[in-house]
């Protein structure tokens, strides 16, 4: 079994507007949401076998916060997670190493929703610090699919904890 913890970045900053995209941090809602996040995975169990992540700052940072919540030091940053497509993101999932069972993907929307969309028929809009858990009943990941996904959990900040 494989399952994947689809992460959008948290709340960023647009207060400079000269500043490129790449470069925009997270504002004051996203720096309190990111470790909230985190500690609800942490309250869950969840430990990822690896993170990997945009390496723009935004999820950068979202990711560094959540991997220090639930007890994880190494993060990937990919190059080709900034600005992919979903396909992209599905073909970097599919290349994973099998010895990997829990895998969490930092990145940005649109394609995280499409992806989502894609693996496991979730339709909504994943916001900001969302996270969409979707298990995989295979044993590689080449072989992920939505014929072998289930859709397990759906987190978001403003969503209240139990």
């Amino acid at each position: 079994m494989k399952k994947l913890y689809i992460i959008r970045h948290a709340k960023s900053s647009w207060s400079d507007v000269t500043l490129d995209d790449f470069e925009r941090a997270l504002n004051k809602r996203g720096k309190a949401n990111a470790p909230m996040m985190g500690e609800r995975l942490k309250k869950k169990g969840v430990m990822p076998d690896i993170i990997i992540s945009s390496p723009a700052k935004r999820a950068k940072n979202t990711a560094e916060i959540i991997a220090k919540e639930v007890g994880y030091k190494n993060i990937l940053f990919l190059d080709d997670i900034y600005e992919a497509t979903s396909e992209t993101l599905s073909k970097i999932l599919k290349a994973l190493d099998d010895s990997y069972g829990v895998v969490f993907l930092v990145g940005h929307n649109p394609s995280l929703n499409e992806l989502a969309y894609k693996l496991a028929g979730f339709s909504e809009n994943i916001p900001t610090c969302g996270i969409v858990e979707i298990e995989f009943e295979c044993r590689k990941w080449a072989e992920i699919a939505p014929q072998n996904a289930k859709l397990v959990m759906f987190e978001y900040p403003k969503k209240s904890s139990e």
